[in-house]
């Protein structure tokens, strides 16, 4: 479904990817992991259009998407749930979930407003709320909830649950690991290991821009000099 190949990007005369390959397959669950400042988000930014990329290839099913318009990689099927939320703070809940609404796809969506709600009952309990009077878990319940709306085919989550309170973490990866069952492609990025042990399928791991471990969860428990060379702090 997605494919990276040979991705270089960075900002101004810095250079942060020196070459990414990664791939997630229809239905598969991907990890992107690595400490702070080795180039999860620049990766993610440049999939997504955001961050112009200096040298490689990104294809969505087949068609080169490398330097497409954000826009327009939204409207092909990728839905992004940002680091840090960026929810409309002065949008209701049900405005901003509404606001992102789509169904490319045509026929019957499979993500609509009721069904958002049901997923996230705290969001149904406080859809008149406005986004700035919402906790951080509630924000992050929202992220996801808007970028469901556009009914991707493969949806990015960039720091899933960072900074939040263990009983609102547990609901969403209870939330991830239902779409997972669904079949939902999601690339993940996250820091709690033992979450995401659980619910990925393979992981991919990067050190200052490069790739340097891919492998399933099970290779990951197996491999403790990978987590201690470069996942722990």
């Amino acid at each position: 479904m997605l494919a990276v190949q040979a991705l270089v990007a960075g900002y101004g005369g810095s250079r942060v990817l020196h070459g990414i390959d990664l791939r997630v397959d229809a239905g598969e669950v991907v990890t992107l992991l690595g400490r702070n400042g080795m180039g999860k988000t620049t990766t993610i930014r440049a999939i997504m259009g955001l961050l112009p990329p200096d040298a490689g290839r990104i294809a969505f099913d087949g068609a080169d998407i490398t330097g497409v318009p954000p826009h327009r990689i939204a409207q092909r099927g990728i839905g992004l749930v940002p680091e840090g939320r960026q929810v409309f703070p002065t949008l209701s809940v049900e405005e901003n979930l509404v606001a992102t609404a789509a169904n490319r796809a045509g026929g019957a969506p499979r993500w609509t407003l009721p069904r958002v709600l049901a997923l996230f009952p705290r969001l149904a309990e406080r859809r008149r709320n406005l986004g700035a009077r919402l906790s951080g878990g509630e924000q992050q319940m929202v992220a996801i909830g808007r970028a469901l709306m556009t009914n991707p085919r493969l949806l990015i989550l960039d720091e899933a649950t960072e900074g939040l309170a263990p009983l609102v973490r547990a609901e969403i990866w209870s939330v991830l690991a239902t779409l997972r069952e669904e079949g939902q492609a999601i690339l993940l990025i996250d820091k709690n290991l033992a979450a995401i042990q659980r619910l990925a399928d393979r992981h991919v791991v990067i050190e200052k821009g490069r790739v340097v471990w891919t492998g399933s969860s099970a290779e990951l428990a197996a491999a403790p000099e990978i987590r201690d060379t470069y996942l722990h702090v």
